[in-house]
């Protein structure tokens, strides 16, 4: 049968399907005896593969009808490519959800050519727990502050150019003057920082969550002997951990570049949780905010994401929701395009 044939056939089934559970009265209905498919934008590696596991081992219980969950990774263009799909071609019945990436917001602001999607027309289910961004160096390189990286190269690690780990060094370059060289192309979290260890290059960012839970013995010495040296971190306020690092608002020297800066730290709030696409119906929303909810809170899932040294700050969808909304409207266009000349003036080196 012809592809156009098939693909016709496909949209008709899915549209049947969303029309039927739009009508459905009872939401356990819906959800009994059928899959929901947990879409993520990065490798299984990291902290959004491993909070996407651990939801979809335990929020199925939670939700009426007991569905199966289901993981799906779909990496690129720093978790882009997975939200661009999850607004314009996720099916909208209810059975997928999504973990947004963190910089969706900054991505839209910032891309708007490449960026097909609204982030307030999403429905925010909640979040499991936000980190601020901690930008490392190598300790070997003898950089030991920012005011060292302004008189001297460096070469940091990056996936693409919509994750943090490429929009963090840019906007540092453009606020305060360092000249970090990001070289993108590298496969997630694990390969940026394998290129670290291997000294193919010598710096990068992560969330603070991510940096404990997968690479603890770059921070476990006394300050002054660990592999590596934090120069800043990039949230709304200083982890609680790090009460010293200065956050990229605070070092900034004027307000057009705090502004600039603050919009990365919307990535702190967003942090790993679950969103559903527009245009599912409506009677569906509150029951998988109520199911996100109780997952966050149910004893079994707090100690498996103790076990996997992930923190549980949830954040309800509403509150979410209405955070971000808040947020967005905010952003005025001349810090909008101060970002968009700092990030854009820094040119990435693909990966070799």
């Amino acid at each position: 049968m012809p592809r156009k044939i098939l693909t016709g056939l496909a949209l008709i089934a899915a549209g049947t399907l969303t029309a039927q559970i739009a009508a459905a009265q009872n939401v356990a209905d819906v959800y009994k005896n059928r899959t929901v498919t947990l879409v993520f934008g990065y490798g299984v590696g990291g902290t959004y593969g491993q909070t996407s596991l651990l939801l979809s081992k335990h929020i199925g219980k939670h939700i009426p009808g007991n569905p199966t969950v289901i993981m799906q990774s779909m990496p690129g263009a720093g978790g882009l490519k997975m939200a661009n799909y999850a607004y314009n071609a996720m099916p909208k019945n209810g059975l997928y959800v999504m973990m947004p990436p963190e910089m969706i917001v900054v991505s839209e602001l910032l891309r708007p050519k490449r960026v097909k999607y609204k982030t307030t027309k999403f429905s925010w289910l909640g979040t499991v727990f936000g980190a601020n961004q901690i930008m490392i160096v190598r300790r070997d390189t003898g950089i030991r502050s920012v005011e060292d990286l302004r008189n001297k190269e460096l070469i940091v690690a990056s996936t693409g150019t919509g994750s943090p780990t490429y929009l963090v060094p840019a906007m540092m370059n453009g606020v305060l003057g360092t000249r970090f060289k990001i070289v993108t192309g590298y496969k997630g979290s694990a390969g940026t920082s394998l290129s670290v260890e291997r000294g193919e290059t010598f710096g990068m960012t992560n969330s603070w969550v991510s940096w404990k839970a997968n690479h603890p013995h770059w921070f476990d010495k006394p300050e002054g002997k660990n592999f590596v040296v934090k120069l800043a971190q990039i949230g709304f306020t200083r982890e609680p951990e790090l009460p010293a690092l200065p956050l990229l608002t605070e070092l900034a020297t004027n307000d057009h570049d705090r502004a600039a800066s603050a919009m990365l730290s919307t990535a702190s709030i967003i942090g790993r949780g679950l969103a559903m696409p527009p245009g599912v119906p409506s009677n569906l929303i509150e029951p998988l905010r109520t199911a996100f909810w109780a997952t966050v809170n149910d004893p079994d899932f707090k100690a498996e994401a103790a076990k996997s040294k992930l923190p549980v700050i949830p954040i309800k969808g509403a509150e979410l929701q209405a955070t971000i909304k808040s947020a967005m409207a905010k952003m005025s266009p001349s810090a909008i395009a101060k970002a968009t000349k700092y990030v854009f003036g820094t040119k990435p080196q693909k990966k070799k």
